[in-house]
């Protein structure tokens, strides 16, 4: 837990930088440290009171080992001048928003007008769609595209 490291005596940090200096070195992630689990959360407090909830009343958030945090913090830290993201992407990303996508969409459309273009754009607001999907069947699907695409590489080389 992170009270754990916060309380913990400075050996600890000691301890984890030779552990994550050593995955780097060997080159291996504990499996654990990339596994979290989803727990729902409501999305309003108002509707705690209500008689029955549905699953659009909660959103999900991953739950992930305090100290693969960490390691991932230390990565970041250290190689964030070579993670590039392209200028193109403003989601997730430090120092970016809706309103830099907006700006930069408006610039494009301005530019096109002033030269005579007609625009034609086309928005599709997915911002409820992990809400709607169902995760269970895209999983399901996606071990057996994941499958299908294993055999076919392996007949393809061969090897069944």
């Amino acid at each position: 837990m992170v009270e754990h490291l916060y309380y913990s005596l400075c050996l600890l940090s000691c301890i984890l930088a030779k552990l994550f200096n050593m995955m780097m070195y060997i080159g291996h992630v504990p499996r654990r440290f990339g596994e979290s689990y989803t727990a729902p959360i409501l999305k309003n407090n108002d509707t705690i009171y209500s008689k029955s909830f549905t699953v659009a009343d909660f959103r999900g958030i991953s739950i992930s080992p305090t100290i693969s945090k960490v390691f991932e913090h230390c990565i970041l830290d250290h190689y964030a001048d070579f993670l590039l993201t392209s200028d193109n992407q403003f989601g997730f990303k430090k120092n970016s928003s809706c309103s830099h996508a907006i700006y930069s969409m408006r610039c494009v459309v301005d530019y096109y007008v002033k030269f005579g273009s007609t625009v034609n754009m086309c928005a599709v607001d997915i911002s409820k769609a992990s809400d709607k999907i169902n995760h269970y069947g895209l999983f399901v699907k996606l071990i057996k595209k994941l499958f299908r695409l294993i055999c076919f590489v392996s007949w393809s080389r061969g090897l069944l």
